[in-house]
């Protein structure tokens, strides 16, 4: 039986067609990898199956009484609330039943015989509720959860208003985990995970009872928890068995016999139409050049694959720096407190450095302190000369109306437009992308706006704060080749040890500094 039914559900962004009468069913026990590239639609599929947005046509029916639960890329969250009670929400109902039960103990001490009656018809039925969704094993469920991900070490009572984004995405995922929905709706849920919070996930969603759709560009992960996928390209959307590795397989073969097709319909059309062109004027061939005409009108044209623009990143150094490109000397950086043990480190020209450790430890903020957008709790840092730093921060927000073209022009006045579609045809977007708003990008597409600006800016020394979050397989590779070939420094934050650990010069285990200095 079918969770949801989904019929010619087409939808547009503004005059950009996002996807046109796409067709599926979903079963039960179905986990399903929702993939295609950037700007295809995904995030947006999932909106219109929780009804955030509203497609342009087609119906979506859901099998009465079915709980969806939804895991988006932003959510703000509200100042006051501790992690404990946000976590509690989950099951805000069930914590009335029991002050509901509670309020009625009270009133059967004074009621007359009639009232307790009723009162004890009330407390019995609320107590079969709370037994029948484990409410006296709630505490246990979520302690399992906020442990699996990290959460309980933040502190249970930590207003959630200060957690970072990687916190944020913990928080969330818990609160969501803990209701058990009969489908849930996972968008990137492993972005800012440390690697033991994503192998816990892991093993979660493979034992999840109920369905899930899953958008991940985590190849790995995705492999291990899924057994249908849902592509979305060219504004469909096909089915295929298997996990994603299969998928490719599958995918590739008819790519290229749809390649094939169509090489051999193009030959078959050029022949026919240059037999009309000579014969049609002459008598003797003019039914022979209708009838060859009329089969031509007739077909049904075979659409050539569209083939995604790979990114070409490139990062050049333009003016060399001395060896030292950074010194600290006791250096703490944090808020209210210092997050690390003092930091004396030296960075030299041509180093590629990983800093790895596990979220809320203090990797972004101590990129910021040392960009300077952080005055550091005490110590020095000491630059070298003629260095040039280039920062790409973990969060920062693209809900603009400007165009990609208008954001680079803004910061490059002296570039045409032409050598500025030039870059951002070399990031990797399309040549419509480049006149849409940046608010109506993927989160895929504007890193690749943001990666384009790194590779106009002048410097000799990346500073990267999750890169990789929200690109794709094939970006990601490029830009790892990209930076693995870069003449400069490179001082990278990064979650993810298959994206840099073939070409980084040394790794910062800030875990083990925090341990060693502690």
């Amino acid at each position: 039986m079918s969770i949801v039914s989904v019929k010619n559900l087409t939808h547009y962004y503004g005059d950009k067609l996002v996807f046109k009468d796409i067709d599926f069913r979903l079963l039960r026990s179905e986990r399903v990898g929702l993939v295609g590239p950037n700007g295809a639609g995904k995030s947006t599929l999932l909106k219109i199956l929780t009804g955030m947005i509203l497609p342009d046509d087609g119906t979506i029916e859901w099998l009465p009484n079915i709980r969806v639960g939804f895991l988006e890329q932003h959510t703000e969250l509200l100042e006051g609330l501790s992690i404990r009670d946000y976590l509690r929400n989950a099951f805000q109902h069930l914590y009335k039943l029991e002050e509901e039960m509670l309020d009625i103990s009270r009133k059967m001490e004074t009621c007359n015989e009639e009232e307790l009656t009723r009162l004890l018809n009330r407390f019995a039925h609320i107590q079969e509720l709370l037994d029948h969704h484990n409410f006296y094993f709630l505490d246990a469920k979520m302690d399992d959860i906020a442990n699996g991900l990290g959460i309980q070490a933040l502190g249970m009572e930590t207003d959630v208003s200060s957690l970072s984004g990687g916190q944020r995405t913990k928080l969330l995922l818990a609160n969501l985990l803990l209701k058990e929905p009969d489908i849930l709706l996972l968008d990137e849920p492993t972005n800012y995970l440390d690697v033991a919070h994503i192998e816990w996930l892991k093993d979660y969603l493979r034992n999840y009872p109920n369905s899930f759709i899953l958008i991940s560009h985590d190849v790995d992960f995705m492999n291990e928890v899924v057994n249908v996928i849902y592509h979305l390209e060219n504004f469909q959307l096909t089915r295929y068995l298997g996990d994603y590795n299969k998928f490719m397989e599958t995918y590739e073969f008819r790519r290229q016999q749809q390649l094939i097709a169509y090489g051999r319909q193009r030959e078959e059309i050029q022949k026919l139409e240059n037999y009309i062109q000579k014969n049609k004027a002459r008598a003797s061939t003019t039914k022979q050049a209708r009838s060859r005409e009329k089969k031509l009108m007739k077909m049904e044209r075979i659409e050539k694959p569209d083939i995604t623009p790979k990114p070409r990143f490139y990062f050049k150094v333009n003016v060399r720096a001395t060896s030292k490109i950074i010194e600290t000397k006791q250096l703490e950086v944090g808020y209210e407190t210092p997050l690390l043990p003092p930091i004396s480190v030296i960075l030299k020209r041509g180093d590629k450095v990983a800093v790895t450790g596990h979220n809320g430890i203090g990797k972004s903020t101590m990129l910021k302190t040392i960009m300077g957008e952080l005055k550091p709790h005490s110590g020095t840092i000491e630059f070298g000369q003629y260095v040039k730093p280039s920062y790409f921060a973990q969060e920062e927000s693209m809900e603009s109306e400007l165009t990609p073209l208008e954001y680079i022009w803004a910061m490059h006045e002296k570039m045409t437009q032409k050598e500025i579609r030039r870059a951002l045809a070399q990031a990797g977007l399309k040549k419509d992308q480049v006149f849409q708003p940046l608010k109506s990008l993927s989160g895929g597409e504007q890193t690749r706006v943001r990666l384009c600006q790194l590779m106009l800016e002048d410097s000799n020394w990346l500073i990267l704060d999750e890169p990789t979050n929200h690109l794709d397989a094939v970006a990601k590779e490029v830009l790892a080749n990209a930076l693995s070939q870069y003449d400069g420094t490179v001082l990278l934050v990064s979650h993810e040890p298959e994206f840099f650990q073939d070409w980084v010069t040394d790794i910062w285990n800030l875990e083990e500094w925090k341990g060693n200095k502690s």
